[in-house]
C-alpha cells in the first residue's frame, strides 16, 4: 500500500471518486490540515514515510524535501506550482506535476464575471437595494472595448473565445506566442507596452517566475488609460500592490480586482479601503466542476507516477517554483 499525504483543503471534497480511485490503485491517503497547532510538525514526520504529495499552498524547500526519503511524486491540486522548489524537487529524483488546464473554464468564467461586475457596478447595485436605496449606478459596457491578455495557455485561450462573443478587440502578450490565434484572427499579438498602454481591460493569466514578479508595477500604472481595469486571477506577486494603491488612490486607473494576493489570506490591507478595488478570496478556479476534473487529474498523476508511467502534466524547472 502506498502512504499519499494531501495538504489540499479541497481534494475529495466535492467528490469522493478521485479518492476511490486512487484506494482502488493501492494508495492510502492521509489528510493534514495546516490549521491545525501542530501542523509543520505532523507534516514533516508523516514525510518521512510517504511516497506521493498531494500538495495545497505550502512552500516545499530543499530543506522539507530531506525530510522524504520515499517521496517519487509531488502532484499540485490546482495549476500554481510557485510554492514549490522544483529543482531541488527533480535532483532528488521527484516529479512534480500539476493540473494544467483542468480550471480553465472556471477561470475564464470568473473573468468575465469579475469583469461585468465591476464594469456595470452590479455589487454595489445590489448592496444599496438590500440598504433599501432604490437609485440608478451608472457603470461601462464591455461590448467592443480593448482586452489586453497577458499570457495565452489554457487559461488565456478561454478567455480570449469568450472575449470574441462580446466582440472585443482583443490584443495579447506572450514570450511564446501562439501564432495559430493569429491566424485564426482571435488576437493580435503586440509588445508589453503597447499592450499596458491600449488596453481598456487587462486581464492575467501568467506563471509567476522571476520574470513576472511585479510585472505590473508603478511605470505600467502610470502608462495605462485612465479609464483602465485591471484583473489579476493568475498570482499575487505579478502585480506591484502598493503601486496598485497608489494607482488607484489617485485615480490614475479606474479599478483594480484581485483573486490573488502576495500575502494570503489578505488580513487587514489598505486597499480594501478603495471604493474602486474589488477582491475575492483566491477563489477563480473554485467551481464544482473543475474542483473534481483537478482531483481525478491529481489522482492519476500520482498513480501513474508510482506505477513507473509519465504523469499526465509534469512540470519543468522553467514554469516556475521556488527555484
Amino acid at each position: 500500500m502506498y502512504k499519499i499525504i494531501s495538504t489540499s483543503p479541497t481534494f475529495g471534497k466535492y467528490s469522493k471518486k478521485p479518492l476511490e480511485l486512487l484506494s482502488r490503485n493501492h494508495c492510502e491517503v492521509t489528510f493534514l490540515s495546516n490549521q491545525t497547532p501542530f501542523f509543520k510538525t505532523d507534516f514533516i514526520e508523516a514525510l518521512k514515510e510517504a511516497d506521493g504529495l498531494i500538495l495545497g499552498f505550502e512552500n516545499i524547500t530543499d530543506e522539507i524535501l530531506s525530510n522524504a526519503p520515499k517521496l517519487k511524486i509531488i502532484a499540485k491540486h490546482g495549476t500554481g506550482v510557485d510554492n514549490i522548489d522544483i529543482v531541488a524537487a527533480q535532483k532528488r529524483g521527484i516529479v512534480v506535476a500539476n493540473a494544467q488546464g483542468a480550471n480553465r473554464h472556471a477561470v475564464a468564467d470568473f473573468v468575465f464575471g469579475t469583469m461585468l461586475s465591476i464594469s456595470r457596478k452590479i455589487c454595489e447595485s445590489s448592496n444599496l437595494v438590500k440598504r433599501g436605496d432604490w437609485q440608478s449606478i451608472i457603470g461601462n459596457d464591455i461590448y467592443g472595448k480593448t482586452l489586453g491578455v497577458i499570457g495565452t495557455g489554457k487559461i488565456g485561450k478561454e478567455v480570449i473565445r469568450r472575449a470574441k462573443g462580446f466582440n472585443m478587440d482583443i490584443l495579447a502578450f506572450d514570450l511564446y506566442p501562439d501564432r495559430t490565434l493569429e491566424q485564426l484572427n482571435l488576437v493580435k499579438y503586440v509588445s508589453f507596452d503597447e499592450l499596458i498602454g491600449t488596453a481598456d481591460i487587462i486581464t492575467i493569466h501568467a506563471d509567476l517566475s522571476n520574470k513576472s514578479a511585479s510585472m505590473i508595477g508603478k511605470s505600467e500604472f502610470d502608462r495605462m488609460k485612465k479609464e483602465a481595469l485591471l484583473i489579476n486571477t493568475a498570482r499575487g506577486g505579478i502585480v506591484d500592490e502598493d503601486a496598485l494603491y497608489e494607482a488607484l488612490y489617485s485615480k490614475k486607473i479606474k479599478g483594480a480586482a484581485l483573486d490573488v494576493f502576495q500575502t494570503e489570506p489578505l488580513g487587514n490591507h489598505k486597499l480594501l479601503e478603495l471604493d474602486n478595488f474589488f477582491a475575492t478570496p483566491h477563489i477563480a478556479g473554485y467551481s464544482e466542476e473543475a474542483l473534481v476534473e483537478v482531483g481525478f487529474i491529481t489522482a492519476r498523476n500520482i498513480i501513474n507516477v508510482l506505477s513507473g508511467l509519465d504523469a499526465e502534466y509534469e512540470v519543468s524547472p522553467c514554469e516556475g517554483g521556488l527555484n
